[in-house]
């Protein structure tokens, strides 16, 4: 019975310190990227990802505030530059039943069998205005630009969304497969001067450690959802 309980505990510890080792290999790694406390969980898993598929940390850019001028920035979850184009990703995190179509304003999230519904911005538009964004800078003439949306979370899609060129939404288990078949169908990018693209992306991440900035963005949000009546 003493020698049952010695394998046991021998196995669990061994079961503990494998899980330690590899949560710590994961922390060094994304550290490579970004910091463990920015952005969100989801999209810290996604950077995660993107690194473990083989691409550079100095490719990876994770959690951008955009400069567009009058105090006003855009945030985007990830950016990611390729051979082949700029891939920008936006992160949701949602459980229930999503409805939702490429050209409605708000979509629906229906939770307890349609007893509660949340309407939230569609994230097509969302992702369009972040891919828009970065156009605005003379680096990025030319450059293809592609859209990947990934809901993270239980949840399931119930409307076929038409997307439009060049856009993506997918669920973690398949964001990969996406990623790969984005850079195996498309033609190289030209690029004129990637040091300028990515010197602009640092900035907008060094951005991200900017409390005041933060806090005045979230400002605005808050001030753009009320307008709006986005709830």
């Amino acid at each position: 019975m003493n020698l049952y309980f010695i394998i046991l505990v021998f196995i669990l510890l061994s079961v503990v310190c494998i899980f330690v080792y590899f949560e710590f290999k994961d922390r060094e790694l994304l550290k490579t990227v970004t910091n463990q406390n920015r952005g969100t969980k989801s999209e810290r898993r996604m950077v995660l990802k993107i690194l473990k598929s083989g691409i550079k940390s100095t490719a990876i850019f994770h959690d951008l505030y955009l400069n567009n001028g009058n105090e006003k920035y855009s945030q985007i979850d990830l950016v990611v530059a390729t051979k082949v184009g700029i891939v920008v990703f936006e992160i949701k995190e949602y459980s229930g039943w999503i409805f939702g179509t490429e050209n409605q304003k708000n979509w629906t999230q229906t939770l307890a069998f349609g007893k509660r519904k949340y309407k939230f911005y569609n994230p097509i538009f969302q992702n369009k205005k972040h891919v828009e964004d970065l156009k605005k800078f003379y680096h990025f003439d030319g450059i293809p630009f592609f859209s990947v949306i990934v809901f993270f979370g239980d949840c399931q899609f119930k409307n076929i969304i038409e997307l439009p060129t060049n856009t993506f939404i997918t669920k973690p288990s398949n964001v990969m497969d996406i990623f790969n078949e984005i850079l195996q169908n498309n033609q190289p990018a030209k690029y004129n001067n990637k040091w300028d693209i990515a010197n602009l992306l640092k900035q907008a991440v060094r951005n991200g450690e900017n409390t005041l900035l933060i806090e005045k963005h979230i400002e605005n949000i808050q001030n753009l959802k009320t307008r709006n009546r986005f709830y």
